[in-house]
């Protein structure tokens, strides 16, 4: 993995891409979701969870495919969905989205907060200035 520094989007629920992300345009469609219409699009997106639908791997890989996906994705929870859609991207396209699981730190981000993943999988929070 390489490393990443991106700005964070936390979202409030986690967020099933099958039916929550457009993998077109990276933004959020899921209605029901608190950040409906936000873009995650080169974004450390932020989460308690993934959510649901099997399917949400190939959205991941269709999302990485065409460049709108998140820069990379923490959860507070595992989700091994997630995990295949970013490493089938890798396999097919050379490029994937990192996934952590960081529960210590995915409550304490902030939205728009600078984050740098580095390659090693630590997260670390960039000081503003």
């Amino acid at each position: 993995m390489s490393e990443v520094t991106a700005t964070a989007i936390r979202l409030e629920d986690g967020l099933s891409l099958w039916g929550g992300m457009d993998p077109s345009t990276g933004v959020v469609i899921d209605p029901h979701h608190p950040q409906h219409g936000a873009r995650l699009t080169g974004r450390v997106v932020v989460m308690p969870s993934g959510r649901g639908s099997s399917s949400s791997a190939s959205v991941l890989a269709e999302a990485v495919r065409a460049q709108t996906a998140p820069a990379a994705i923490i959860l507070g929870e595992p989700d091994l969905i997630l995990s295949i859609g970013s490493a089938v991207a890798e396999e097919l396209y050379g490029r994937s989205c990192p996934i952590i699981v960081a529960p210590e730190v995915v409550a304490s981000i902030v939205d728009g907060e600078t984050i740098r993943i580095r390659a090693d999988g630590s997260v670390v929070r960039e000081a503003k200035g």
